[in-house]
């Protein structure tokens, strides 16, 4: 599929009709609660994958948060108040458990911003309910180190995932692949709200495709 300005524009276009679009102000610090050793190296080969695909750093800590790219695995919504000093990094974390179990949602993303607007850090919740237990974990860290790697509409995905199945395996589509790059072209912005900014993805884009 050939990538066009309304399609980029799509994906940042949130269901208020607002355009947003940022991307990571400084290195990426991973961490993944609730796995074993092994999908722990999955989740964070995916994350060095993705970030390397966007020419973006990774780094072995921050220095505000120690880590910033937080991944956290439960069986139950009503597992994460009992974790130790999530509810400093989440306020609402227990107003926030009560709508994802009543949603019966099986994966949230918080987003959190520096002072121009670049993403400093993203927390992602993980419950493992009989869908997500059917996910290969190669999947299901790539889908999630994707969808962390800028800041999408709230709607980007919802008619096509980020990711295509190609012999058994899960690859990042090229369209997906060529925004992420474009996104962090040094002279790209690290944040937009001017729908002006997907006519710049567009644009290069092209040059590169």
């Amino acid at each position: 599929m050939e990538d066009t300005t309304q399609d980029i524009a799509a994906l940042f276009t949130r269901a208020d009709g607002d355009y947003l679009c940022a991307r990571w102000g400084r290195p990426i610090v991973p961490v993944v609660f609730g796995v074993d050793d092994a999908t722990l190296a999955v989740f964070k080969g995916a994350i060095e994958a993705v970030v390397t695909l966007a020419g973006h750093q990774m780094a072995e800590t921050d220095p505000e948060l120690g880590a910033n790219l937080m991944v956290f695995f439960c069986r139950d919504w009503s597992e994460l108040p009992e974790v130790p000093h999530l509810d400093d990094l989440v306020p609402d974390l227990i107003p926030l458990v009560a709508r994802l179990t009543q949603a019966d949602a099986n994966q949230y993303r918080i987003f959190r911003f520096d002072e121009v607007g670049a993403i400093r850090a993203v927390f992602v919740f993980l419950r493992l309910d009989d869908h997500l237990a059917e996910v290969s974990a190669d999947t299901l860290a790539l889908s999630q180190a994707v969808q962390t790697i800028l800041l999408w509409s709230d709607k980007a995905f919802d008619d096509t995932p980020p990711l295509a199945m190609v012999d058994g395996n899960a690859v990042l589509r090229p369209e997906i692949a060529h925004v992420v790059r474009a996104a962090y072209d040094p002279v790209m912005p690290v944040m937009d709200r001017d729908a002006s900014h997907a006519l710049r993805l567009a644009a290069r884009i092209s040059r590169v495709s």
